[in-house]
């Protein structure tokens, strides 16, 4: 690192008139997908047109996709989605639960690093669609004297349209910095041991709240278009490696949790089983009694909250189930911040004491 000596701001040995710097820092920067700034109409549409136009998330050529999604989808789903979200909404913060709840984790991890490596690591976030962005991040750590960065996607798993796109905007956002700090990416980590144990603590804890065992515990992952998984995206194999290790830390028997995609959207094949069919078949085969969990989400969200808890719920209900248990996402849980912690610390070999 850098020489600066203590309390001055002036590098040793450097010319009076040399200008001042900042003592040298390591960033740990966690990003995560994003958020809109409030529900209303402009507010949604702009952060559905940011998201809907990255290419790693709908890969259509622009000269059809972009006069359909401005022109048609962007007309109407702004609506929709934004009543989605107001049923969600923090409204004791004005934010969304997903931003509410990466402060929490970011205020947990960044306690846990100062009180292993001192103030030399500063912890922050960002997001990758609406605010804040990976950008004014990645500015606010270099003007503090990042000289190095860890950019850490909130994703156990692996995929183009997640993980990718979210270092898309870090190495964007490196483009435009005068000094360019030192730069490593997190790995996904989705058979980390420390995150299989979170998940598993969350599944016993909520089982023991519970009067009757669920049938069946099912894991619904985001879903992405089949396509990808041919195309060589690891998502898939990534997901159902989670689910298997997640049985066998439970100690469970196979076929005692079941894997479903959720979130389709648009015409295409997308991964299957579908989460909001496979719930309903469930239920019309006697299955009473379902859990369901999200291992794919770092932190609830639109997707976990409304989708799974709302359209699932319902779809499992109407179709004759009696009792639908959602788990949530780890969240800022303890045994959650420890396993990112872990994971922060392994990826921070080389460059800390």
């Amino acid at each position: 690192m850098t020489e600066v000596m203590p309390g001055t701001g002036r590098l040793a040995r450097a010319p009076a008139d040399h200008p001042r710097v900042k003592q040298p820092k390591i960033g740990v920067l966690l990003a995560n997908l994003g958020t809109p700034d409030g529900y209303d109409y402009w507010s949604m549409r702009r952060y559905l047109s940011e998201f809907l136009s990255d290419k790693r998330v709908v890969d259509i050529s622009d000269w059809i996709w972009q006069p359909l999604l401005q022109l048609v989808i962007l007309s109407r789903r702004p609506f929709t989605s934004g009543a989605n979200y107001k049923l969600i909404w923090n409204h004791a913060e004005n934010e969304s639960p997903l931003l509410t709840i990466t402060k929490a984790q970011t205020a947990a991890i960044s306690g846990e690093i100062e009180q292993m490596f001192g103030s030399g690591v500063m912890v922050d976030f960002s997001m990758r669609y609406g605010n804040p962005t990976t950008a004014s991040k990645v500015r606010k750590m270099t003007e503090a004297g990042c000289e190095k960065i860890l950019f850490f996607p909130l994703y156990p798993h692996y995929a183009g349209a997640t993980s990718a796109t979210a270092n898309d905007a870090f190495f964007k956002a490196l483009m435009a910095e005068k000094r360019q700090p030192t730069a490593r990416v997190v790995a996904e980590y989705f058979d980390h041991p420390l995150y299989i144990e979170a998940l598993a603590g969350s599944v016993t804890r909520a089982y023991a709240a519970l009067d009757h065992r669920p049938d069946v515990l099912v894991t619904s992952y985001h879903g992405m278009p089949k396509r990808y998984l041919m195309e060589g995206d690891p998502y898939h194999c990534q997901c159902a490696k989670t689910s298997r290790l997640l049985r066998e830390k439970l100690g469970w028997a196979p076929g005692t949790i079941d894997l479903t995609f959720q979130s389709v959207f648009g015409r295409e094949e997308w991964l299957k089983p579908y989460t909001v069919e496979y719930v309903a078949k469930l239920a019309k085969a006697g299955k009473k009694s379902i859990a369901v969990m999200a291992p794919a989400f770092s932190a609830d969200c639109i997707e976990t909250l409304e989708e799974i808890n709302g359209e699932i719920r319902e779809s499992f209900i109407h179709a004759g189930g009696e009792v639908f248990t959602y788990i949530p996402c780890l969240n800022d849980e303890a045994a959650h911040i420890k396993a990112l912690v872990q994971v922060i610390r392994e990826n921070l070999q080389g460059w800390t004491a």
